[in-house]
């Protein structure tokens, strides 16, 4: 005997179609509609009223022929884990990788992934993020199109092929975080609000969700569960919360509060630390300020505003929203204070912005630090990395900064080797209007900004998304990948490299010769991004100094 289940609290009758067979479902006083199956057939999807549509799932586990089609069933209980030995990973000291499984292996599937794992282990990574893996139309994309946000993705694997990457992390001591998106759902295939009051609103990447509206319950509950259920049933250890500033919640508990509370619960019955981290541009430390406090309780958010630093520095760019980082003082004043906009004036936004971090009493790893990530490459017109404009000198004088700063650093995938391939903005919606339309809104987003139609990749064109995937041949006899290596090492061996604690970190600068000094307790880590040699006193750690690159990071005692 299966059971089917479903909420749409508007509906005057449900019907499940499972196999050939047709069957009548009963309402419950909350909305919750049910049918036991007897010898049920896998496939199924619901019919609502007397519409003649199949709709999948909402909690759909499963969607092996896309996400217009009917759902399958799966039995999280069949699989068979080999991770019972680990008890998870903390956030603080660790390192973290941001990947994409469709373009980090050629094959672009979990099970190929998994073939890598030895090279993140071997670079000296701690935590695997993993770009959004949720259902979306379309074989191939960023995955923040996802629209049935309880089944993996089909294409990379299916459900049973996730499972087996985060089992082979764990047994390679790699703790796994997934990227997932709470606050709007994709443009195609969301069938949500044929079931219920699930929508509030549209935006142009799609409808958001009612957080506070009437009947408003069930569809936080959608979130909540979801997000449990990776973290119980995938065995994940953490989530990264997209672009939560967008989730529209007046609630006096806001939804983060709630959600931080009920996987605190959920870590202390699995007794392994689960961590939640929000990618937010509000510069507000409520997001990481503890729930006793009066925060949300979230462990980390990411740190925009040290990226913006970083970039403008080393590339030299000061356009759009670069406008305010690309002094050396504002670089000091963000590794020191996190935010660089904390009650100051944005320029970009043409108003104040940001609330300042108490940096006596906040630990910098609850922020994460990164020279690039998917966001910063991948919304560039062409996807072009750092490394497409950068010295190799200033690419180690920039992930000297990340990896030996106070804060959680995290490297998005083949930036530790300065991989050629850019990473592009890329989709593959069936619909040619929908298509059309992503392809028409991406050129003109770039023509408002100068750029000629022919000179944007079209997103829609597979070879978009060919050119996206990482070489790994580039690996073999990388310098850059070198430094990565004995920077991450240097991290491990001394303390002071790790050590979070934000009220005894200090930065000089001499910006006549464009020189960044960090001091790390007894360490100093001493970066050249200018055009002369510099002599760097004391016991040399770490040097990644080359004959006519003045530009360099040096590691001394």
């Amino acid at each position: 005997m299966t059971e089917f289940s479903v909420w749409a609290p508007n509906r005057s009758r449900v019907r499940v179609h499972n196999g050939l067979s047709v069957h009548e479902m009963s309402r419950d006083a909350d909305g919750w509609w049910r049918a036991e199956v007897p010898a049920a057939a896998p496939d199924y999807a619901f019919q609502l009223d007397d519409e003649p549509d199949e709709l999948p799932d909402p909690r759909s586990r499963w969607q092996p022929d896309g996400v217009h089609q009917r759902s399958r069933t799966y039995d999280h209980n069949a699989f068979q884990w080999t991770d019972s030995a680990w008890s998870g990973r903390p956030l603080p000291g660790g390192v973290v990788y941001e990947l994409h499984i469709g373009t980090f292996t050629a094959e672009g599937t979990f099970d190929a992934a998994i073939g890598k794992l030895d090279h993140l282990v071997q670079l000296g990574i701690d935590f695997v993020e993993v770009l959004p893996v949720n259902a979306f139309d379309g074989p191939h994309g960023w995955g923040y199109d996802g629209v049935l946000w309880y089944a993996a993705h089909d294409p990379y694997g299916g459900p049973d092929g996730f499972k087996r990457f985060v089992d082979a992390c764990h047994n390679r001591g790699l703790a796994v975080l997934l990227d997932v998106v709470y606050n709007h759902l994709g443009p195609s295939g969301a069938y949500l609000d044929r079931f219920g009051p699930y929508f509030a609103g549209e935006t142009i990447w799609g409808p958001t969700l009612n957080l506070d509206g009437p009947q408003s319950d069930e569809v936080r509950r959608y979130v909540i569960d979801n997000a449990l259920s990776w973290l119980r049933d995938f065995h994940i250890d953490g989530l990264r919360l997209d672009a939560v500033h967008a989730l529209s919640d007046r609630r006096a508990t806001h939804l983060l509060e709630e959600l931080s509370s009920e996987v605190d619960a959920l870590a202390a019955h699995v007794r392994r630390p689960l961590t939640l981290i929000a990618e937010s541009d509000l510069n507000d430390p409520k997001l990481v300020t503890p729930r006793e406090a009066g925060g949300y309780g979230l462990h980390a958010q990411w740190s925009d505003d040290l990226h913006h630093c970083l970039h403008s520095t080393l590339s030299g760019e000061t356009q759009g929203y670069y406008a305010d980082f690309g002094s050396l003082q504002a670089l000091a004043a963000t590794l020191t204070g996190v935010f660089f906009h904390a009650g100051t004036w944005s320029s970009f936004r043409g108003r104040h912005h940001g609330r300042p971090v108490n940096t006596l009493t906040t630990p910098g790893h609850r922020f994460l630090a990164y020279l690039q990530n998917h966001d910063q490459i991948g919304n560039r017109a062409t996807g072009d990395r750092l490394s497409a404009t950068v010295s190799p000198g200033l690419l180690a004088c920039g992930a000297a900064i990340v990896l030996c700063s106070p804060y959680t650093p995290m490297i998005f995938m083949g930036e530790e080797w300065a991989a050629s391939a850019p990473w592009q903005f890329f989709a593959s919606f069936p619909d040619p209007k929908l298509a059309d339309a992503v392809r028409t809104g991406r050129r003109k987003e770039f023509a408002d900004h100068g750029w000629a139609a022919e000179d944007v990749p079209d997103p829609m064109d597979p070879a978009t998304f060919q050119r996206s995937k990482l070489r790994w041949e580039e690996a073999d006899n990388s310098e850059v990948l070198a430094t990565y290596r004995a920077l991450i090492a240097l991290r491990r061996e001394h303390p002071e490299l790790s050590d979070p604690r934000l009220h005894q970190f200090t930065v000089d600068l001499d910006e006549d010769r464009r020189v960044v000094t960090l001091h790390r307790g007894r360490l100093r880590v001493v970066c050249n991004l200018g055009g002369t040699q510099i002599d760097v006193p004391g016991t040399v750690l770490y040097s990644s100094k080359s004959p006519g690159a003045p530009e360099s990071v040096t590691v001394v005692a």
